[in-house]
């Protein structure tokens, strides 16, 4: 499974992809807004950071100012993803930009016959929200199950499934064991994921037996 962090703060985007854990960055308007910068050079610095897909939202409701977008954001560097939503104006233009050789990521997809479009429509990522959908006492996991089965079905598929709105670490290993292709999540989740209570049990414990052997590596 790909490793994709939902943010826009280049902070914690340096700091993760320094771990080399990091596959890519997804942004969207509202995570955007927070980061204070222009977004062209937002979205650039990113990418400079992090040689995996970016994705990069168009805000526009209307195909013809979408593609406007989408032309002006594929320009700033290769690696920029196109993140159109599911309508539409937003399937026709992730259809015309996949057929251009672009990456697509189509989002805010809650359902399987939505997945099943963006298949269709070309996109190289769509992105199922399962914190969404469990938010409002819906299976949000059980919406992966089904798109990871359907597009299984079909070996002329391949669009990826990028499980979104990630909300902890179980969302990432339940999706993983049922085979979605990425799992993008918060910086909070990414760290959450070397958590467990036995690792720093047993850290604690070989760090304290070593300080009292007297025994070094480095020699002074």
């Amino acid at each position: 499974m790909k490793f994709f962090i939902d943010t826009a703060d280049l902070a914690d985007i340096r700091d993760l992809a320094e771990t080399g854990l990091v596959d890519g960055v997804t942004t969207n308007p509202s995570l955007a807004a927070k980061a204070g910068m222009k977004f062209t050079d937002l979205v650039k610095e990113i990418c400079d950071v992090v040689p995996g897909p970016v994705s990069a939202e168009v805000t526009a409701p209307d195909h013809a100012t979408m593609m406007r977008e989408a032309d002006h954001l594929r320009k700033i560097a290769d690696n920029v993803c196109i993140k159109v939503p599911l309508t539409p104006d937003g399937l026709k233009t992730c259809r015309k930009l996949a057929d251009d050789g672009t990456m697509v990521n189509v989002t805010l997809c809650f359902s399987p016959a939505q997945a099943i479009l963006a298949a269709k429509a070309g996109a190289a990522f769509v992105s199922p929200f399962v914190g969404r959908l469990d938010d409002i006492g819906q299976d949000g996991l059980g919406l992966i199950a089904e798109i990871v089965s359907i597009y299984a079905n079909y070996l002329d598929i391949g669009t990826e499934v990028l499980v979104a709105s990630v909300r902890h670490p179980i969302h990432v290993t339940e999706s993983a064991k049922l085979g979605a292709h990425v799992a993008t999540m918060p910086p909070k989740v990414l760290r959450q994921l070397y958590n467990h209570p036995l690792t720093d049990k047993g850290l604690a414990a070989f760090t304290a037996d070593w300080e009292k052997s007297g025994l070094k590596i480095l020699e002074d």
